[in-house]
């Protein structure tokens, strides 16, 4: 039997859903859900991270202080766990307090040919007796012997694990194989994977990734998350007990957790819609489709075109605002014929 760590990030990345607008009772009631059922790790915060939250990716309506004190008063078995990407993110400004919060899990994040932004972060964090992890985000954009190079860095700085986020959910199995597997055969430190559904590929993936080597696999309860969504929780846990892989998580308090996600939290359940689709098929961020649909609308382009273009100019999270120029510049075409 293989044992994984499975990371909930329903709190976090399902915030892109919501635009950022959980509230206390959403966080408590979910962190209480997810603490019965013995999920290993939850994390909580803007979707963008820690100290992400700007008029460019979006204001959350809790503070970071709020979210994180409210899931810390409702987690007792699990751990708590953020998302930082240096930038949006400072050490003196935002995670000496997030400790003061009682943050156990640092997710460092950077796009995945950066890792060099992310010594500060995981030092810091390993500093503080908390455990670090490295994260390379939209890790399709590089191949794998790049990915190597990266998360060898991460494991250098202290990063005690290596996570890889299909932030676009362009990846299938084939690749997941290809990329993990690399990855767990030259690391001295666990891998991780991060899936979204934007091909219907998240659970398929997560099972690949955990046949190539992987020890830490990311979901959320519904598929709450940003585009597609991601890989789903509760059925991920149900198809690891099938394939005998250990997660230590109760299967019917994960799918309690999930009802309350679907019942009070989402607006909707996650869907590959065309544009999600179109994001999966561009390897464009998933969570750019909220903001694509309203450039879209209001220059009046087909938000398919505005993905593509982007892809094109591999646009990557954080240049939200090249969503708009891109429109603009679609318009004109649209205007000349």
């Amino acid at each position: 039997m293989k044992n994984v760590i499975i990371s909930d990030a329903t709190l976090r990345d399902g915030s892109h859903a919501l635009s950022h607008q959980l509230t206390r009772e959403h966080i408590a009631q979910y962190c209480r859900a997810a603490d019965a059922a013995g999920i290993s790790i939850v994390e909580v915060g803007h979707g963008n991270g820690l100290g992400a939250s700007s008029l460019q990716v979006g204001l959350s309506l809790l503070d970071d202080r709020e979210m994180l004190q409210t899931a810390r008063e409702n987690l007792s078995r699990s751990r708590l766990g953020i998302h930082v990407i240096p930038g949006f993110a400072t050490i003196n400004n935002d995670l000496r307090y997030a400790f003061d919060y009682g943050v156990d899990v640092v997710r460092v994040a950077s796009h995945c040919t950066e890792a060099d932004i992310t010594e500060r972060h995981i030092s810091y964090t390993r500093e503080q007796g908390k455990e670090a992890y490295g994260v390379l985000m939209m890790s399709h954009m590089a191949p794998k012997e790049v990915l190597l190079d990266e998360a060898l860095k991460m494991q250098s700085y202290g990063a005690e694990a290596v996570i890889l986020m299909d932030s676009a959910g362009a990846y299938l199995p084939v690749d997941v194989l290809d990329r993990v597997g690399h990855l767990a055969a030259s690391l001295k430190v666990p891998v991780g994977f991060h899936a979204h559904n934007n091909l219907g590929m998240g659970v398929a993936n997560s099972v690949a990734a955990v046949e190539a080597g992987a020890r830490i696999i990311d979901g959320a309860s519904r598929g709450f998350g940003a585009g597609a969504g991601n890989a789903q929780l509760e059925v991920i846990v149900a198809v690891f007990e099938r394939l005998q892989i250990k997660t230590g998580i109760d299967l019917y308090k994960a799918l309690d957790a999930a009802d309350i996600v679907e019942k009070t939290i989402m607006a909707a359940i996650p869907y590959i819609s065309s544009v999600s689709l179109v994001s999966g098929l561009s390897g464009v961020f998933s969570g750019f489709a909220k903001h694509v649909g309203l450039a879209a609308r209001e220059y009046g382009v087909d938000p398919r075109d505005i993905f593509f273009e982007l892809g094109i100019r591999k646009v990557v999270g954080g240049q939200e605002d090249k969503i708009v120029e891109v429109a603009m510049e679609l318009q004109d075409r649209k205007r000349r014929g």
